[in-house]
């Protein structure tokens, strides 16, 4: 598991949420104070390393409007580059921050995003 406290994507006056990946269980996952606060379920499209493809971002409810969404999404792209593959963000919480930080979040490709699509459907676990 790798920790990154991304405190860029905190409102001011809060604690930055640790971040723990869970490649083996396609979870990134944050905590504040020692306790769960969100996560982004995942996969890596096949062949590995494809690709991260980003499929939910949950926050739970009294972590909500923290930041706890967008240091997990912006941890996740840190995260795919430092393994040097793209994101695929088929989560639209992921879409969506995505296109307002173009700089941190480069587009994939049109075909990997096909790809990843059909690959999601070999995963039901994350539906």
């Amino acid at each position: 598991m790798t920790e990154n406290t991304p405190a860029e994507d905190t409102p001011t006056g809060n604690t930055p949420p640790e971040i723990k990946d869970d490649r083996e269980h396609g979870a990134l996952t944050a905590y504040v104070a020692g306790e769960p606060a969100g996560s982004i379920a995942y996969f890596v499209m096949e062949p590995a390393p494809g690709a991260l493809v980003a499929v939910h971002t949950v926050v739970r409810p009294e972590h909500e409007g923290k930041g706890v969404a967008g240091a997990l999404v912006r941890e996740f792209y840190a995260l795919a580059a430092r393994d040097g593959v793209p994101v695929v963000p088929l989560c639209p919480y992921a879409a969506t921050w995505a296109r307002r930080h173009p700089e941190a979040a480069p587009e994939a490709p049109e075909e990997l995003v096909r790809e990843a699509k059909r690959q999601l459907r070999k995963h039901p676990e994350l539906f």
